[in-house]
Parts: structure tokens; sequence; C-alpha cells
């Protein structure tokens, strides 16, 4: 897949040929566009259907990760990020997403709201 291919799918927001948005939710949506290109590309891919393969272990790893982020390297970060990407295949962790991003809509709607273009300052 070319750079402009993966360009064009997250200006549009579809994801791969099912023309399904990222996760399947309006609001996680948003919030991938709001990531740098490289980042929101890469979280875009492991969200396709068809990425179902390399998302779970990739969720697996990061919540192993997470829990033992008392490690140099590991953080707690890796707990909700790995939550995240195995919500999209466990129905139960679903609904809890759901219910986190319906928090975040109530504290900071800021954080759905599409982000200004960043200027390059050099």
């Amino acid at each position: 897949m070319s750079m402009s291919a993966t360009s064009d799918e997250r200006t549009t927001g579809t994801a791969g040929t099912t023309g399904q948005m990222a996760g399947g939710d309006p609001r996680l949506d948003r919030l991938v566009h709001r990531l740098p290109p490289r980042m929101g590309d890469t979280v875009t891919y492991l969200l396709k259907p068809s990425s179902r393969w390399v998302r779970i272990p990739s969720g697996a790893l990061l919540v192993v990760g997470g829990v033992f982020s008392f490690l140099p390297v590991l953080g707690v970060w890796m707990l909700p990020l790995g939550l995240a990407l195995l919500a999209e295949d466990v129905p139960a962790l679903r609904s809890a997403r759901s219910k986190v991003f319906d928090w975040i809509e109530r504290r900071k709607p800021q954080w759905f709201e599409p982000s200004a273009p960043k200027i390059d300052q050099s």
C-alpha cells in the first residue's frame, strides 16, 4: 500500500476495502485522526478487520507490558492502549470502551473535535 493510499484512507474516514471507519466508532475515528500521521496510519491499520491476527497479539503484549509497568521502558500507558486494541474483538471490552468514550465526551469534549493543522515553524 502506498503512502498516498494510506493518507487518502485517513482523510476520507474509511479503513480498507470494507469502507468502515477505524474501529467502527466515530469517536474512535476522530481520536485516531488527531494522532500524528505515522502513528495514526499504524492505528488505522491495526483497527482494520483484516488485521485481526496482528491486533490480538499486539493488544495482549501491550496489556502484559502495562501490568509490568514497574520495569524500566514499560509503562502504564500500555495497558489502556492494549485494552483498546482488544476491544475490537471482545464484546465486553467494546461496551467498556464505549462507556469510557461517553465519560471523555462529557469531561473533555475538545478531544473529539478535529485537530487544527500543524504549522511547521522551520
